[in-house]
């Protein structure tokens, strides 16, 4: 397991490398000049040279680089803008604070997001695929399946705005999406994000239906779960020790991804909800060319979605003895 964990860790660690310098280099195709933005109206020649120079673009693009890999490790001056101690993701372009900062004052409403959609689709996705399975061939089964390929077929701006108009305009049941600490106010926290919840769930929830529902069925038709069945255990038991546990393998890798996404920034439901997490930082430094913000917040979901691929493939070993990571 340790040598496993290693040998990933490091993989991950090159995966990154790769995915900020792709991001480095693309960055500069784009034909905008980042100081001009930082500079403001009144800029000056001399102004936009001095600009350049604190903002460290005013090298090549390798040397760039490594002046921003450097930071990382060692922290980085920006001469008239301050000092960024390591880990440094450089300095923002746009608001001239740094990165790292700015990330992870969105990072807790995202991770809200994130982890309270979670747990409802989980619920109701994997309650919803258990029943059908449960009930083959019956009403309850062909309700669940209808229902998931509908809901698969939504997208979250269309039923976004659609239950912001009938549930908080209309009707006043939920309160406006917004975003308060829950250390602040637990019961605030969970009513702002309640409405994003709800519509993340619709839209996932389809996807943990089906794929519960057709690994059950396809593991209550293993030879051990006909075994289990036969030495007499109840049916309860045959379910939840072999068949649940045998269907979970795919289940959890489509979560680890999900989940993962969803920290990275959910760019559309941010948006959708007028919420100011890192999905929304991200589309905005997309918009004003802030290199370091982009570079960031890409790390960011890189870094998320390759750290739950690990662990993914550590669960495995604990849910199902079958698979070894040696």
């Amino acid at each position: 397991m340790f040598r496993f964990l290693v040998r990933r860790v490091l993989g991950a660690l090159i995966i990154l490398l790769i995915i900020s310098a792709v991001t480095f280099w693309l960055f500069y195709a784009i034909p905008r000049d980042p100081a001009m933005m930082s500079c403001g109206r009144n800029c000056t020649p001399d102004m936009l040279k001095q600009v350049r120079h604190n903002l460290g673009i005013d090298h090549p693009v390798p040397v760039q680089y490594w002046y921003w890999l450097k930071g990382l490790f060692v922290g980085r001056s920006y001469g008239d803008f301050g000092n960024c101690n390591a880990p440094c993701l450089g300095y923002s372009f746009a608001n001239r604070e740094p990165v790292l900062g700015t990330i992870l004052n969105r990072l807790p409403l995202t991770l809200s997001l994130a982890f309270g959609s979670a747990i409802v689709f989980l619920f109701f996705g994997i309650s919803a695929g258990m029943l059908a399975a449960v009930k083959q061939g019956k009403w309850q089964d062909k309700l669940a399946s209808s229902g998931s390929l509908i809901a698969s077929s939504l997208q979250i701006y269309f039923v976004g705005y659609i239950a912001m108009y009938f549930l908080v305009s209309k009707l006043g049941i939920l309160d406006n999406p917004s975003y308060t600490p829950i250390t602040e106010n637990p019961a605030e926290w969970a009513s702002g994000l309640l409405l994003p919840w709800l519509v993340l769930a619709i839209i996932f929830t389809a996807n943990y239906t089906r794929m519960s529902r057709s690994q059950l069925v396809e593991t209550l038709s293993e030879d051990y779960v006909r075994t289990a069945r036969a030495k007499g255990l109840s049916r309860r038991t045959v379910f939840f020790r072999f068949a649940w546990r045998g269907a979970m393998g795919p289940i959890v890798t489509i979560f680890g991804i999900d989940l993962a996404t969803l920290i990275g920034g959910a760019i559309i439901t941010e948006s959708v909800f007028s919420l100011q997490g890192v999905g929304r930082l991200a589309l905005d430094a997309v918009n004003k060319s802030d290199l370091p913000m982009v570079l960031g917040v890409t790390l960011l979901s890189a870094g998320a979605i390759v750290i739950f691929n690990i662990v993914v493939d550590a669960v495995y070993a604990l849910i199902d003895p079958r698979i070894r990571l040696a």
